[in-house]
């Protein structure tokens, strides 16, 4: 089986030691990039180099890049999210699976409308493979599967650093551009049944997990949900997604964006540059680099089970692995795209072929014990009465 990964930065360079290492049916795994230091970093730190190829390709030169992606089972996007709708429609004119880390909501319709062509190869596209979107996603699913009733499903989940230093609190785990979108466009939630916007950066709540993490802060961003909120119209009648981070950042950054920082509008007449430009490079600067990390995720649904009311509560914590140097974000990205890439290069979906999320693709109880078994470790917990999301304690009579 043959893998190509497009991108060798921290999540693509993620991908391809879990392809390599963890994935015995994986004989070869390719990987593009034009930067040939990052590319040679990939075959230093591999165990075992007899099984991966690189190329120093930029991604843009789509003829050269269709020779090397033909005859792979399945290609993983690992790039910034604006060029996944033309590599994806590159994969489909070469008969290739195609998955991604996903993007905002504007990118993943443009990948969704390739869904008759690709039905017609027989090729699937598979975007927002990630974390969330992604497993958070297939997570929630699985909960309503196991509900007799579901009335809301509540998703947490962020990346924060293990060393948090003033006066930020705050790192970037592979995209700012990613960060800047999540935080400007509005997020579509449910509420009583119907769908709504809500402003990113809003909604901000106070959300608690075990030390040294504690009194930790959620707010509303576009990225998380992306299709499940029309995926669970007229299902449910509440369903929201937050970003957790530590407590602070959604003030700061609503003052930065207050200021104009994240417009697509040119700093002057004599420079392309926007303050969007800008400000992604200060951040880049600022906060990029290495760092220890932790992911945190809590996916709660409730609803009714035998006719009593329960509540589901799925829960993640990941921290920074020293032995291999690997962020949290890093593996809780990479793990379940390579879950999804494997199910689809094994010919795991039922259908023949078409574009759609892996939530509604790949099995979702095998997906979720895959991704287990690579090491994630999700614990689950029912409850016999309906819970809430911040604090896993029971609901008031009046909240309920």
């Amino acid at each position: 089986m043959t893998i190509t990964v497009l991108g060798a930065g921290s999540i693509g360079a993620s991908v391809v030691r879990e392809l390599c290492t963890r994935s015995d049916d994986v004989t070869r795994v390719q990987v593009c990039d034009t930067r040939s230091q990052a590319l040679q970093a990939l075959h230093e730190q591999a165990d075992d180099e007899s099984s991966l190829r690189s190329f120093q390709v930029d991604i843009r030169d789509t003829g050269v890049l269709s020779q090397i992606v033909q005859g792979s089972d399945c290609v993983i996007s690992c790039v910034p999210a604006k060029h996944n709708p033309e590599l994806a429609e590159l994969c489909l004119e070469v008969g290739v699976h195609f998955c991604d880390l996903g993007g905002d909501d504007s990118l993943i319709s443009k990948e969704l409308a390739l869904h008759d062509r690709a039905r017609e190869k027989g090729v699937w596209v598979v975007p927002n493979c990630g974390l969330a979107p992604g497993l958070v996603n297939v997570l929630c699913l699985h909960g309503i599967d196991q509900l007799d009733h579901a009335e809301a499903a509540h998703l947490r989940v962020g990346d924060v650093p293990l060393h948090p230093k003033p006066p930020f609190n705050f790192r970037i785990s592979w995209s700012a551009e990613r960060i800047l979108a999540d935080y400007t466009n509005p997020a579509r939630l449910i509420e009583q049944g119907q769908v709504v916007e809500a402003d990113a950066l809003s909604r901000r709540e106070e959300i608690e997990f075990g030390a040294p993490f504690g009194t930790m802060e959620a707010f509303c961003t576009q990225g998380g949900l992306s299709t499940l909120t029309d995926t669970l119209a007229g299902r449910v009648d509440a369903l929201d997604h937050k970003t957790i981070r530590w407590p602070g950042h959604a003030h700061q950054m609503r003052f930065v964006i207050g200021l104009g920082l994240a417009e697509n509008r040119k700093i002057g007449v004599r420079t392309h540059l926007t303050y969007r430009d800008l400000l992604v490079r200060r951040l880049r600067k600022r906060l990029g680099g290495d760092y220890e990390d932790a992911v945190l995720l809590r996916v709660l649904l409730r609803g009714e089970m035998e006719g009593r009311p329960t509540s589901l509560v799925y829960e993640m914590i990941e921290r920074y692995d020293a032995a291999t140097q690997q962020t949290a974000m890093m593996r809780c990205t990479a793990i379940p795209t390579v879950v999804a890439a494997l199910f689809l290069a094994r010919g795991a979906p039922t259908a023949t072929g078409g574009a759609d999320v892996p939530e509604n693709v790949l099995p979702r109880k095998q997906f979720l014990q895959a991704v287990a078994d690579r090491g994630l470790n999700i614990e689950d917990e029912r409850h016999e009465n309906l819970r809430d999301v911040t604090t896993k304690r029971p609901l008031d009579p009046q909240q309920a």
